[in-house]
This record gives structure tokens, C-alpha cells and sequence, in this order.
């Protein structure tokens, strides 16, 4: 192959940035969803002065809204839980920010430390507590936007351990 045919068939290689799709202002892959819940984490200026604790039931501060999704900040004071439920059509993510969280599914038990991340699909069903002696803050993201979380009362999600 002809390196000169190459170049007239692709064009000037210093212009490529005009093939590029321009960044877009909202996710809307997994992956970045997932990114924007990391640059959030990573900025505390976005949320650290909004965290209230509330020993009575778990606070909840609407951070964010874009195009079919929101953004929403937790805290859990120790023995806090959210109860065995789903997030009806929504898919989401959810990032340990401060402290840690102890996820519950069917499958087993799953320690969350700051930094952990879980991506789940519409049905997906689970429990969130915080069974450590400190408070914890994680955000969630979900889209389409939340409009049920189901509770379920099923007593399958046991402590087994599940490895990540």
C-alpha cells in the first residue's frame, strides 16, 4: 500500500481533532456515569459542606440533576440501613465516599470501603447498611431519574461473603 494514497484517503493527519465526536456535557454510557460519580468523589468542594448526619433516619440531599438522570448525597450514622429494595427501571451507581458501607444481596455480603463503586441494572435488589462504628456518606446515581424503590421483604440476603 501506497503511503501518499494513505494520506489523501484519510486526509491531513494534523486535522484529525474534526473526526473526533465533540465531548458530551451529560453521560450517557455506563462508563461514564461511572466516571462522573468518581470526579464528584474526588471533588469534596461539590458535596462536604452539604452532609448532614441524623440519627433518626438517613439523610438524603439531591446533589445533581441532568437529562434523564440525578445525583443524589447519603449519609448513615453506624446501624443505619436502607431495608431490602430495588430501584424499579432505574439503573444506578453507588460510591462510598466516607466511611464504609456493607452491601447485602441474594448472592452474599460485600464490604464497601471510600473509593468502592457498584454498577447495578433495573431489578437488581439489595441491601445498603452501615455496621461500622463510624458515620459513612456515599452518592447515587441513577438513570433514568429514581421514581419507586420497592421494598422487599425477603429474608434471602445472608451473610455470605462475596469476593469483588
Amino acid at each position: 500500500m501506497n503511503s501518499d494514497n494513505d494520506l489523501q484517503i484519510a486526509g491531513d493527519i494534523l486535522e484529525v481533532p474534526h473526526l473526533l465526536q465533540p465531548p458530551r456535557e451529560h453521560p450517557a454510557t455506563v462508563a461514564e456515569f461511572v466516571g462522573l460519580a468518581r470526579s464528584i468523589a474526588a471533588d469534596r468542594s461539590q458535596w462536604a459542606h452539604l452532609v448532614r448526619y441524623d440519627a433518626t433516619a438517613r439523610w438524603y440531599h439531591r446533589l445533581r440533576t441532568g437529562p434523564g438522570y440525578e445525583v443524589w448525597l447519603l449519609s448513615w450514622v453506624p446501624g443505619q440501613r436502607s431495608g431490602l429494595h430495588d430501584h424499579g427501571r432505574s439503573s444506578g451507581v453507588l460510591t462510598v465516599l466516607e466511611g464504609s458501607l456493607t452491601e447485602r444481596t441474594e448472592r452474599g455480603t460485600r464490604a464497601l470501603a471510600a473509593g468502592a463503586q457498584r454498577v447495578f441494572a433495573p431489578g437488581y435488589v439489595h441491601e445498603v447498611v452501615n455496621d461500622a462504628l463510624e458515620p459513612a456518606v456515599s452518592l447515587h446515581m441513577y438513570y433514568p431519574g429514581l421514581t419507586e424503590m420497592p421494598m422487599h421483604s425477603s429474608p434471602r440476603c445472608e451473610a455470605r461473603a462475596v469476593t469483588a
